[in-house]
């Protein structure tokens, strides 16, 4: 018996609910901001079109800011973020997702669609929305 696999796509795992905020921002207003803090992921948003996204995890929040007593208040976004953000397409395998951030050392990242961002995906959202509600 030859049983096709099911392919279970970055889109069906990931969160839609992603809070997209200006580099300029200090760390203490995009905080503020945020309306999705479970993510733990800030995405910081594009200057122009020739520009790339960039990412704020709260370790990095921990990293920079509190560990070198450094005032929310005082430091930028942009000072602190990941850039250019590592991202997926929605139509990606999330096999081949857990490979590329094992590959470089992601957690999570956004997702794009025609350039834009549609979600944001992490090992949790592969592990329990994609391995673990899987289809046999």
């Amino acid at each position: 018996m030859n049983r096709k696999k099911k392919i279970i796509r970055v889109r069906h795992v990931m969160k839609t609910e992603v809070d997209v905020v200006d580099g300029m921002l200090t760390v203490a207003a995009a905080l503020k901001v945020m309306k999705y803090p479970n993510t733990s992921t800030l995405i910081v948003d594009k200057r122009d079109e020739n520009d790339e996204y960039g990412v704020v995890m709260f370790r990095d929040v921990a990293r920079q800011v509190l560990a070198h007593d450094r005032s929310p208040d005082r430091v930028n976004v942009y000072e602190i973020m990941s850039k250019p953000a590592i991202h997926v397409d929605p139509e990606m395998d999330i096999r081949y997702c857990a490979r590329l951030f094992d590959q470089f050392g992601l957690s999570r990242a956004p997702v794009l669609d025609q350039g834009r961002v549609i979600g944001l995906v992490s090992y949790s959202d592969i592990v329990l929305n994609g391995f673990l509600r899987a289809p046999d």
